[in-house]
């Protein structure tokens, strides 16, 4: 019988089976050991990121917690100081402010105070707490000035701890444009701002603002004449004494005992230029102020020496009849300097205090004025022409309106009550 050829394949055939198939197996046991390694590092991955992740939303979610830690470690470190109250002498430019008074909550207008107590905070000088309410320090300041004004003299009065270099830490916190020039210690039960006896302002204005409107250059190179400053100096002087200035405010009933207020002196000095314009400065001391007083004390005598408006109207704006007054920009305005002459009398050299004036800050108050307060001034009138804008208003104020035709104003000078006021708003303007 022959044999079958098949037969002699028979184990190779098994073998080469067997092989290819141990040979798929360790090529699958391969693929699913890398998958495994694959999916291992993978995972590792993410529980890597989710640490890392878990950690950052951990640092982020106490950055106000350590820095409240911080806070509290300088503030422990600080009690061993004494607290007392002060009054500080500060100068600022108001330019891009709302004004000096602080409206804690609310961000939309920023003010001088909220730079200023950020400063206090962050220097050590006062606990954190006390920066949020104002009344824990005993805060008060002076004058309560507009938006846009500045000030080369303001006096606040707080209570804080006297640490060292106490003014230059405040300052290291403070911008270019607001700065702390000096420093005293007062009586417990002091306040700067019922304290205070009288405040000067002053007021810097190109003096193309006397201009006559039917002749004269009515631009930048117009030069005041000694004859328009003596009439402009007559008419300011008429201010002195006690008026009632109920139409030189806002929300002020002729009859209200609280719009009579007393000028000490207003005048207008000698002119000067500044970078090719001429510029003359109004100087005005006065007992207090209600909110726009001084702008509008100004604006009037303005409008009478421009010709919109006759010399009687002064007389008539004192009266009960409401008199159409205008309102001079707040670019120029200043608070120069708070008077404490009652206080200094008693307690200027009792020995334990010293007299609130400030001879020895008088060079660095003039260096402010010359780097920051005169250059916005002079700036931003070339640039917004905001004088040159409103005497474009004057023609439009009728100077014998109705009471009727009064009113129209104060809605309108009572939507701007959020600025402030000119001076200490001793009233609740």
């Amino acid at each position: 019988m022959e044999e079958d050829p098949g037969e002699g394949w028979a184990p190779f055939l098994a073998l080469s089976l067997a092989f290819w198939m141990a040979l798929e197996k360790s090529i699958l046991f391969v693929a699913m050991a890398g998958d495994t390694r694959a999916a291992a590092a993978s995972q590792a991955k993410r529980l890597k990121n989710s640490k890392e992740e878990t950690e950052n939303q951990e640092e982020n979610g106490h950055q106000d917690k350590k820095f409240k830690g911080c806070q509290e470690d300088v503030e422990d470190q600080n009690k061993k100081f004494p607290k007392r109250k002060i009054v500080l002498l500060m100068a600022y430019s108001g330019k891009g402010y709302h004004g000096m008074q602080r409206n804690v909550g609310s961000l939309q207008f920023k003010t001088i105070e909220d730079d200023l107590v950020s400063a206090l905070v962050r220097s050590g000088c006062i606990p954190e707490n006390h920066g949020e309410d104002m009344k824990k320090m005993s805060f008060q300041r002076c004058a309560r000035t507009d938006k846009g004004v500045s000030a080369a003299g303001q006096i606040v009065s707080l209570k804080i701890w006297l640490i060292d270099n106490v003014l230059e830490k405040i300052n290291n916190y403070l911008p270019a444009h607001i700065r702390i020039l000096g420093l005293k210690r007062v009586t417990g039960g002091f306040s700067s701002k019922n304290k205070c006896d009288a405040r000067t302002y002053f007021y810097m204005l190109p003096t193309f603002a006397f201009a006559h409107k039917d002749h004269g250059i009515q631009d930048e190179t117009y030069q005041l004449s000694k004859e328009t400053l003596e009439k402009v100096n007559k008419l300011l002087a008429c201010y002195k004494g006690t008026h009632n200035f109920h139409n030189f405010t806002s929300q002020k009933a002729p009859k209200d005992p609280s719009a009579k207020r007393y000028i000490m002196e207003m005048y207008c000095e000698e002119p000067f230029v500044r970078e090719g314009m001429e510029f003359a400065v109004i100087k005005v001391k006065g007992q207090s102020f209600m909110m726009h007083q001084i702008r509008k004390m100004i604006g009037l005598v303005i409008a009478v020496v421009k010709g919109y408006a006759p010399e009687s109207i002064m007389e008539r704006s004192w009266g009960e009849e409401k008199v159409d007054v205008p309102k001079a920009p707040g670019l120029g305005l200043v608070l120069e300097k708070v008077h404490f002459e009652k206080y200094n009398r008693r307690f200027g050299n009792d020995g334990l205090h010293e007299p609130l004036e400030w001879k020895e800050e008088e060079e660095k108050i003039a260096i402010f004025k010359e780097q920051h307060i005169y250059p916005t001034i002079i700036n931003t009138e070339r640039e917004e022409q905001s004088m040159m804008s409103w005497l474009s208003t004057l023609s439009i104020h009728d100077f014998s309106a109705t009471s009727s035709g009064v009113q129209v104003d104060d809605r309108n000078s009572k939507s701007n009550s959020l600025e402030g006021s000119d001076d200490c708003g001793d009233d609740s303007d």
